[in-house]
């Protein structure tokens, strides 16, 4: 009788407690969702010139892969990113009379994704110094798997195309941090590209 009359004791005692600890005036306010931080490199460039027929120069911190699906193209190249789980795909065709079926390739890869983009937004290349003539291509929305591609072309005798891709399924507002950062360094490399 003793142990009951303690143990009704010790759960009213609990009870009031945990009534007084409530305070009405405190309402719970939950919390955004919140995304991983994510730590940008420095910038710093180096000049790739191990490919045949482009050089350009190259972030750093990507390193340089032949494409392992397309192993007789040497021209064909990705920059991958791995602390970002992406990379840059460049593929380099010769010209041969076809420039335009290369640019309505483009024009078909770029409309595959405008049912997921909210906003596309492109802007003309123009190196005559260098001869890089294209354009570049960028593209808003949560799941455009790819946010950026481009040509480049001397308009005589090659053509390269470069694509972002990342390997996930994309959630392009919360990675636009990383999108913007890999932004300027696709213009940089623009910027330095020339034909050998």
């Amino acid at each position: 009788m003793m142990k009951n009359r303690i143990t009704i004791s010790l759960v009213v005692l609990a009870i009031a407690i945990i009534v007084a600890s409530c305070d009405d005036e405190a309402a719970y306010l939950p919390k955004p969702r919140g995304y991983f931080r994510i730590d940008l490199p420095e910038k710093s460039y180096s000049r790739v010139d191990t490919i045949e027929r482009y050089s350009f120069e190259c972030p750093d911190y990507a390193m340089l892969t032949y494409d392992r699906y397309s192993p007789d193209e040497k021209n064909w190249v990705n920059v991958e990113m791995p602390q970002f789980k992406g990379s840059i795909h460049l593929t380099h065709k010769p010209i041969n009379g076809n420039l335009g079926e290369y640019l309505e390739d483009v024009h078909t890869m770029v409309t595959k994704h405008l049912q997921k983009a909210n906003g596309v937004r492109d802007s003309l290349i123009f190196n005559d110094e260098h001869k890089v003539y294209g354009l570049f291509i960028e593209m808003d929305g949560k799941g455009v798997a790819t946010p950026m591609q481009f040509y480049l072309t001397d308009s005589t005798r090659n053509f390269v195309r470069g694509a972002l891709y990342f390997n996930f399924q994309p959630d392009n507002d919360s990675m636009q941090p990383v999108i913007n950062f890999i932004r300027q360094d696709i213009d940089h490399m623009i910027n330095t590209f020339e034909w050998k």
